[in-house]
């Protein structure tokens, strides 16, 4: 049985897809599936980097006719398997994000899970993993323009014959003054999963496996429960809860606290205010 093709984007640089490939992926591997994530993002390639990961031979290669899919291969930590990108300008002026098709399809045969990890932008280097894809994950931050930006990603891939179905969306760096409904109504799909700007964690990747404990690990954790019910159980994400917990967004200390107990109350209060920051999804 061909594995499951995850395509993992979002309309803006630096909103968090390849970490939330790397946490998912990673994951996913602990739960027992065989995982591949592929570094797609081909004019500013950083998953090798990420994880620390030596590599010889890249998807550079791989889509400038140089080298196999095997040859790219490389083993990264949890057991994930990553095909690492290069930075260098000559090797993205070499690559052609045509030859993806056939990488992706050898690797569906081999792994259960293969997770793409996209550039920003509207190109053709984008389009292609869209259209690769059983199905979408939208990465943002609350950043006007990375909201705004993801809605067009995800207009893009509606639009791609025979590509992926968007399964929903992950809000990234959030913190107990985001306004998640507001955001969630523009994006116009359902949010599988709410993940805090946590600044106590490590700044190891991957979370899950450095700081398990953290409260974006948790939510990252939270998020792969469903995509494994998605990707292997036939769920309909639509279905699923966003994975969000209240206290994540309660500060350490007892002004913080305060603060979120009366925001969470003026919220309850306000009738005519439809938005109450992320406690606006615990009413």
């Amino acid at each position: 049985m061909a594995g499951y093709v995850c395509t993992i984007a979002g309309g803006k640089g630096g909103v968090g897809k390849t970490t939330t490939a790397v946490n998912v992926g990673v994951a996913l591997q602990e739960m027992g599936h065989d995982v591949v994530v592929v570094d797609a993002d081909l004019g500013m390639a950083n998953l090798g980097a990420m994880l620390g990961v030596e590599h010889g031979t890249s998807v550079h290669d791989i889509l400038a006719s140089d080298a196999a899919v095997s040859d790219a291969l490389a083993d990264a930590p949890g057991g994930l398997t990553v095909i690492p990108g290069e930075q260098s300008l000559d090797a993205f002026a070499d690559a052609d994000p045509a030859r993806l098709r056939k990488v992706i399809r050898t690797l569906r045969n081999a792994y259960d899970a293969v997770l793409i990890d996209t550039g920003a932008g509207l190109s053709h280097e984008v389009a292609v993993p869209l259209g690769l894809a059983d199905g979408v994950l939208l990465v943002t931050t609350p950043d006007e323009v990375a909201v705004g930006d993801t809605v067009k990603t995800a207009q893009l891939a509606d639009r791609i014959d025979d590509g992926g179905e968007v399964l929903g969306a992950v809000l990234n760096r959030v913190t107990r003054h985001t306004d998640v409904p507001a955001i969630a109504d523009e994006l116009g799909h359902h949010l599988l999963a709410v993940v805090p700007d946590d600044l106590e964690a490590t700044s190891r990747e991957p979370l899950v496996l450095n700081a398990p404990d953290s409260r974006a690990a948790q939510a990252f954790q939270g998020l792969t429960d469903h995509l494994d019910e998605v990707f292997f159980m036939g769920a309909d994400p639509d279905d699923l809860d966003t994975v969000v917990e209240e206290e994540w967004f309660v500060g350490d200390d007892e002004a913080d606290a305060a603060e979120a107990e009366e925001a969470v109350e003026a919220d309850d209060a306000d009738e005519d205010d439809e938005s109450g920051g992320v406690f606006g999804l615990f009413n």
